[in-house]
């Protein structure tokens, strides 16, 4: 019997079909059953799974599923695995453009090759030519070392694409397993880092390396783990308890970001009325200067809905940096913590609300800045730790940053602290206080026993000295009668006269000298 003549006109269409989808099949098993299983079995999702829980279901679109790699070194031809350990392309996250590159470590433990490192270029480029985030989910054990060279060059590629996207789109790096060698120098050139906690870690040489050249007995988490980056390296912004949780508030963050440096902050429907008044702020100040109150709760009770996502929350807790919303559009938000260490700016606390300001002022996102500052932490730890030129970072950034500045003092604004935290002397544009703010040289008692060194061993004298001093300078009218402060205003309203400051400030442009561009010190 004949066969009929569209069957025969379809047939090789449908084996190239078929043969199309057994090749896609062969690529998404990635290193293959086993080694998925043992990714599962370390409570790790695969780099497919990852892209699934960040990206908006039936988004994502693969490129360079096919790409493997060009090595022929100790018999690597013979292992080459469709996509080369690296799944890159493109997806949204609530409908906002976003490119993305996951590490598969079930494909030769996610190393970076040659055709590896292309697979991240290709997907950065673009990104920087149409204008959107790039976000990097990093599980990987390094340099693919068979390749030599070639790897490191991969590497320099990244790095170099790294650099020129900085301040043009954002980055976000996730480190969800191992990140060694090269490896951990891209993240850290990117502005965001998190990590997950028990299951990731990031070092440039590993434990065994480390025993041999200084022979410290460490392991992996000791080494490099989340609790190290984010508590005390500063490397990472955040650590989260497992991928799925970590993923989600990826996506949370992301919302925050505009898409690249031309973009607009973005805006989300809110039914927090701006004129909101908390009058549970008119007594957040306790009636004793030196006792310490949360200042998240200022925070909390400004922003629209109660919703921060906090950047570094466990380093120098003495500040906090993080994002929020009013009348629906992110605003950027730095605050002192005289919870910890009376809010005091040290070395640790400069470096991470500077990072923080030149990302706002890099993506035209506003900046509020909360002030409770006792001055700068004393002490030969801090001096020889280099707190003036940390301390000159801060007060750098916020010189430099062009974004709407707005400012209120609500206690504690002493020395070269007061200048530093966004003062009008720092091109910020409205600067408030609340009617507790001491805005001074220093405080009360340590300013008496330097102007009346005479009356030292007078108790009563210095007693009424004291009281002088606090009446004409601990209060915020001497600094408003000389135009430094804009209105002293009530607890109460600050939520409502920050979004009319924020309202007139949203067309702000600053004339700039040209130059090719600073040099903050580092």
């Amino acid at each position: 019997m004949t066969e009929p003549l569209g069957d025969l006109t379809l047939s090789p269409m449908k084996e190239i079909i078929s043969e199309l989808e057994a090749r896609r099949t062969l690529a998404k098993a990635g290193g293959g059953e086993a080694r998925v299983a043992a990714q599962h079995a370390r409570g790790k999702l695969t780099a497919r799974e990852r892209i699934e829980l960040l990206l908006d279901p039936g988004s994502f679109e693969e490129f360079d599923m096919f790409v493997e790699h060009r090595g022929t070194e100790f018999g690597t031809e013979k292992n080459r695995i469709p996509g080369d350990g690296v799944v890159t392309g493109w997806g949204t996250i609530n409908g906002r453009m976003a490119y993305v590159y996951a590490k598969d470590f079930t494909v030769l433990g996610g190393s970076t090759s040659e055709a590896h490192a292309d697979k991240i270029c290709k997907i950065m480029d673009m990104a920087m030519q149409n204008g959107a985030p790039v976000i990097g989910l990093f599980d990987s054990g390094g340099a693919r070392i068979q390749e030599g060279v070639a790897a490191l060059a991969g590497f320099g590629e990244v790095f170099k694409r790294n650099v020129l996207a900085s301040g043009v789109v954002p980055q976000i790096s996730v480190i969800m397993g191992p990140c060694a060698g090269g490896d951990v120098y891209s993240p850290a050139l990117t502005d965001f880092v998190f990590m997950v906690a028990g299951t990731s870690y990031m070092f440039i040489t590993g434990p065994d390396v480390t025993k041999t050249v200084t022979h410290e007995d460490v392991t992996p988490e000791e080494l490099g783990g989340a609790k190290v980056h984010t508590v005390r390296s500063s490397v990472a912004d955040g650590a989260y308890d497992n991928d799925v949780t970590c993923l989600e508030e990826i996506r949370r963050l992301y919302d925050f970001l505009p898409l690249n440096n031309r973009d607009k902050t973005p805006v989300w429907p809110v039914e927090d009325d701006p004129r909101r008044h908390d009058m549970s702020l008119d007594t957040l100040i306790p009636d004793s200067a030196n006792k310490p109150y949360d200042m998240k709760e200022l925070i909390l009770k400004v922003i629209d809905e109660g919703d921060f996502f906090e950047v570094g929350e466990a380093f120098a807790r003495n500040i906090i940096t993080g994002f929020g919303r009013i009348e629906g559009a992110t605003v950027g938000f730095v605050a002192n913590q005289p919870m910890v260490l009376a809010g005091v700016l040290d070395s640790d606390a400069s470096r991470k609300a500077a990072r923080f300001v030149r990302f706002c002022d890099c993506f035209n996102i506003p900046l509020v800045t909360f002030v409770d500052v006792p001055g700068f932490m004393p002490g030969t730890a801090q001096e020889h730790g280099g707190i003036i030129k940390h301390g000159a970072k801060l007060l750098f950034a916020y010189a430099e940053a062009t974004v709407p500045k707005v400012t209120v003092i609500t206690r504690k604004a002493y020395g070269g602290a007061y200048d530093v935290m966004a003062s009008k002397h720092m091109r910020a544009d409205v600067n408030y206080a609340w009617p507790t703010a001491q805005i001074a040289v220093m405080g009360a008692k340590g300013a008496v026993e330097i102007i009346f060194r005479k009356d030292a061993d007078d108790a009563k004298a210095l007693a009424a000295r004291t009281k002088e001093y606090e009446d004409r300078f601990l209060n915020p009218f001497v600094a408003a009668s000389r135009g430094y402060i804009d209105d002293v205003i009530r607890p109460h309203s600050t939520r409502w006269r920050i979004a009319r400051s924020l309202r007139m400030l949203k067309n702000k442009q600053v004339a700039q000298i040209w130059k090719k561009h600073d040099n903050i010190p580092l």
